[in-house]
């Protein structure tokens, strides 16, 4: 009970973290400005890590990988200390069982940032709905708009209500399904199997 206790603490701290440093790195891939309480709160929360890195890792293609590779350090740290607390034995090779944390590191990662977007498109819908004018309404379409615009051009409006938000949940759901799946794959490098 202690070792769920704890994993539950450090799943808290670690997906905060987490969310905190895709949303940084999700506003400096879409431009969007951190000069208002959204951009300040997430800057705020993860200068600490960020600020440092920047010395080391260059930007990518005009990607801030100082906020996406802390990120994937941060879900691969979670899931070795989680595979150690529930006491899931470790194969003897430490290269596959490396290989296969850094995998299922990789793909909690991408689930997150899946969230991230379900959240983003999820809050973005609901704001066009009840508060368009929001001072957090331009930010939050702003991140959406990038992933809401494919699905525009293919699903086409009814008696203007914009169908594309539920079509792009959807997927999301489904690639959420498709790394469940993944997740399976590295268990033979981490066991030996």
């Amino acid at each position: 009970m202690l070792a769920n206790v704890l994993l539950l603490i450090l799943n808290t701290v670690v997906g905060f973290i987490t969310l905190m440093l895709l949303a940084r790195f999700f506003m400096q891939w879409q431009r969007v400005s951190f000069r208002n309480q959204i951009g300040h709160f997430v800057v705020t929360t993860t200068d600490w890590v960020v600020r440092p890195l920047r010395r080391f890792i260059p930007g990518l293609f005009g990607l801030d990988m100082a906020s996406l590779l802390p990120a994937w350090a941060f879900q691969t740290a979670l899931v070795f200390i989680e595979l150690v607390l529930r006491g899931v034995p470790l194969a003897d090779n430490p290269a596959s069982v490396l290989l296969g944390v850094w995998g299922l590191g990789l793909v909690e990662l991408l689930r997150m940032m899946i969230y991230l977007v379900f959240a983003i498109v999820l809050v973005s819908a609901v704001l066009s709905w009840v508060s368009p004018y929001s001072p957090a309404a331009p930010i939050v379409n702003a991140l959406a708009e990038p992933f809401l615009r494919p699905f525009r051009r293919i699903v086409p409006t009814i008696a203007n209500v914009d169908l594309s938000p539920l079509v792009l949940l959807l997927v999301l759901q489904i690639l959420l399904m498709v790394l469940g799946n993944l997740r399976g794959g590295f268990t033979p490098l981490l066991v030996g199997l």
